[in-house]
């Protein structure tokens, strides 16, 4: 059984409208810190990630073929492409551009990420395949959820391994969207490579 997902680039442009995610006042749930890999390697981690599943958010109501690409620039930020396709995986093409900063230059596993200034979101890499075919994305409200793959679907197994490690991170998998995708042949190429530098 293969598991087909959805991915909107925008799933890190989303993450620039998390700030403030966690809200404040009696309404606010408690969360102990989210843990996030050991170590990343930005060089392994850029290029293009296709959406599998996520949370459900209003920054990608509606998005099918969600893909993000990652590529490093000169000042050491990282230029993210966020894309999806509105309302079928045949339908228009939602493109948002932003950048990502490291905070956390001991793993590289916490960044900050911003579409619109000045507002930043949380994007934490809290799980990462050895060879870099899959990600978790969260952040420390969890409001938000991604799981990225490098190709437009997952198999079965592992699809099921992290929905079981979810309830550790304090995610709900039964909240899970799961991202409608073209076929790898459909979604190899389709869109170009838009991960030059600016």
């Amino acid at each position: 059984m293969v598991v087909r997902r959805i991915v909107w680039l925008s799933v890190l442009p989303l993450l620039g409208l998390t700030v403030g995610a966690g809200g404040c006042g009696a309404f606010t749930q408690s969360y102990p810190p989210l843990a996030t890999v050991d170590y990343v390697d930005l060089d392994r981690y850029q290029g293009t990630w296709y959406e599998i599943a996520r949370y459900p958010n209003s920054f990608e109501r509606g998005c099918t073929g969600v893909t993000a690409q990652y590529a490093p620039l000169p000042d050491g930020r990282i230029r993210v492409v966020n894309k999806c396709r509105k309302s079928s995986l045949n339908g228009p093409v939602d493109r948002q551009i932003g950048v990502a900063r490291v905070v956390d230059r001991t793993t590289n596993a916490k960044l900050k990420v911003q579409f619109f200034w000045p507002f930043e979101g949380d994007y934490y890499i809290i799980d990462l395949d050895p060879d870099y075919q899959y990600a978790v994305v969260g952040e420390p409200s969890r409001k938000f959820f991604w799981i990225l793959s490098r190709t437009p679907s997952m198999d079965a197994a592992t699809f099921d391994a992290i929905l079981a490690r979810m309830p550790d991170w304090r995610y709900d998998p039964d909240r899970l969207f799961l991202t409608p995708q073209r076929t790898d042949e459909e979604a190899e190429g389709a869109d170009g490579d838009e991960t030059q530098p600016m």
